[in-house]
């Protein structure tokens, strides 16, 4: 049987650079508090550079949707500044009839009907009108079905609901009321230039690789700052991060709102939703089928990735570039679902 320690995962990262996963790579493994190992591979900015380390910040891609929105709404819920059954009409009066009764709830799981995503920069609107756009696009489905439709741009206006119920812009609420408190000092939005991140795609536009800068269009469009996307997060920070939420986000978020995030709330569906959360238990999870369905995380589409199993305290951060140079490369996702599965079956295999 493996031992989990540095050289197991410095073993597998390595693997995974060989099988053409991604070109650098940043993970570590833990039992809530206690890391059991931690390894890179690879170099930052570019194949090339220096190698990556601890500090080197990756672009989180969607896996910024718990780290910044969710984070901020579980905490003003265990608070009472929010509710999960306020509504898009609460926030926006004018908001169009079939979306003004669409509730935090239904944004939090995504079953609130909007599009998975569509290119704001190419509607011809400026970032301010990037509420009212969202709101005029037709929906796909009756909100509250349950049937979960994975949206950007359902995330992207929940963050617009957050930061008009608080008053300051979402890389403030999340600087505020998740980063400082944890420590993470080196995680954020838009990082100041100097910054050593992980390239991500060659841009399509220049042929100039994308460094610093979100590789999400919309939240590009959006300044960098978006619902959806758009924080840059090294492993260091990225450890604190994971091991509060494998101590069921204790000090943050109050017991009976933990919970309730990481209920599964869309049984029987492809996709098993929490509130901001992945749940595992979906043949094709990212998580394995190895793994119990008490476990809960994200992704990120640059090729980012947290899991935690609550009972347990096990966790597991992935941090890549996988994008780099392209969006094509898949060979992250076998990779991912076998080492979680490998983790888990050797720490729990009966």
């Amino acid at each position: 049987m493996e031992k989990i320690d540095h050289a197991y995962l410095l073993g597998k990262l390595e693997d995974g650079k060989k099988r053409g996963c991604f070109p650098s790579a940043a993970a570590a493994i833990g039992i809530h508090e206690t890391v059991l190992a931690e390894a890179m591979v690879g170099e930052a900015p570019l194949p090339g550079g220096a190698p990556v380390d601890r500090h080197t910040r990756y672009d989180m891609a969607s896996l910024s949707k718990i780290l910044g929105p969710t984070m901020i709404a579980l905490r003003a819920l265990s608070d009472g500044t929010l509710g999960l059954q306020e509504r898009v009409g609460d926030f926006f009066p004018d908001a169009p009839a079939d979306k003004r009764g669409i509730t935090v709830f239904m944004l939090m799981t995504h079953t609130g009907g909007f599009e998975p995503a569509f290119r704001l920069d190419r509607r011809g609107i400026r970032p301010e009108a990037a509420v009212d756009e969202i709101l005029r696009e037709p929906l796909i489905d009756v909100p509250g079905t349950k049937v979960p439709h994975y949206s950007c741009m359902g995330y992207i206006l929940f963050a617009k609901m957050l930061e008009k119920r608080f008053g300051k812009p979402l890389n403030e609420l999340a600087d505020e009321r998740v980063f400082r408190p944890l420590g993470m000092t080196e995680t954020g939005y838009c990082p100041p230039v100097g910054t050593v991140c992980a390239a991500t795609e060659l841009d399509p536009d220049t042929g100039r690789p994308i460094i610093g800068v979100v590789h999400d269009e919309n939240a590009r469009f959006l300044g960098g700052i978006s619902g959806n996307a758009g924080v840059f997060m090294p492993l260091a920070d990225g450890i604190r991060f994971a091991a509060m939420l494998s101590g069921r986000a204790k000090g943050l978020v109050i017991p009976e709102v933990f919970e309730q995030a990481v209920t599964n709330y869309t049984p029987g569906q492809d996709e098993h939703r929490g509130l901001g959360f992945q749940m595992s238990g979906s043949p094709l999870n990212f998580m394995s089928t190895a793994v119990p369905p008490t476990a809960f995380g994200h992704t990120g589409f640059t090729g980012t990735s947290l899991m935690v199993e609550p009972d347990t305290g096990l966790w597991v951060l992935l941090l890549s570039n996988r994008v780099y140079p392209t969006r094509e490369t898949t060979a992250l996702f076998p990779f991912r679902r076998e080492l979680h599965a490998e983790i888990w079956q050797t720490l729990f295999g009966k």
